[in-house]
């Protein structure tokens, strides 16, 4: 399989995968750019590997968790607003529900909204999570088990504020 052919073949996945684990459409561009360059670099070596998807992948988790680890700022994006009446079921608070999902992934560290985006959107297990992070199985588990924790007090607070109001 030639260079072009992969990035024809799993270029829109690894976008996905990318804004999954950027949350911003154009950071995931740019990730996923310079994880194809540096796969392009390296292609004898990717052609070759075993899988050269997981291989490809774990370049975009590394450059991902390199990116944060070198961010200059702490930016958060904006909440969206609440629904004020709050009185008929409204289709905009699903969206508002993902915005906040979305938020509560962010305020998570690097490595933990990697763990939770490879287990849950790429579907993969502990010992392919592990493989494509560099760390343990067992380090797999508990990264997921603290971020799905904190992802629950999220939750939790919004829903308690939700019905204060």
């Amino acid at each position: 399989m030639t260079f072009d052919e992969y990035v024809h073949e799993r270029g829109q996945a690894l976008l996905r995968l990318g804004f999954v684990l950027t949350g911003d459409a154009h950071l995931a561009e740019d990730l996923v750019q310079t994880a194809l360059a540096d796969a392009y670099r390296k292609w004898r070596k990717v052609a070759a590997a075993r899988s050269p998807d997981a291989y490809v992948r774990r370049m975009l988790v590394n450059a991902h968790l390199s990116w944060r680890r070198r961010r200059s700022s702490t930016e958060r994006p904006a909440e969206v607003g609440e629904d004020v009446a709050g009185l008929t079921p409204d289709p905009a608070n699903g969206v508002a529900d993902r915005s906040h999902m979305q938020q509560l992934l962010a305020q998570l560290a690097p490595r933990a909204r990697t763990v939770l985006v490879l287990r849950y959107y790429a579907d993969l297990d502990d010992a392919a999570i592990a493989d494509a992070m560099g760390i343990t199985e067992s380090g797999v588990r508990a990264t997921a088990s603290r971020a799905l924790a904190a992802l629950r007090r999220g939750i939790a607070t919004r829903e308690t504020v939700q019905e204060t109001r």
